[in-house]
């Protein structure tokens, strides 16, 4: 009767580790998708900067042409 009482209270021990690892990957993994997303949205400014300043060098070039 002691072993299958070991048995399942390391069965739960087990568990009880798996479900901390999950809840620790789950907000790590919604921090890395905050830091995506806020890459991603200054990512889209830059290229919005970048269009706006190309088209400035294109009317500029052909104005001096």
């Amino acid at each position: 009767m002691f072993w299958p009482m070991i048995a399942i209270a390391l069965g739960f021990c087990g568990l009880a580790v798996l479900g901390v690892l999950a809840v620790r990957v789950f907000v790590e993994v919604r921090r890395l998708g905050a830091q995506v997303a806020d890459t991603a949205g200054k990512i889209n400014r830059a290229a919005e900067d970048l269009e706006r300043a190309a088209a400035d060098v294109a009317r500029a070039g052909r104005d001096t042409v």
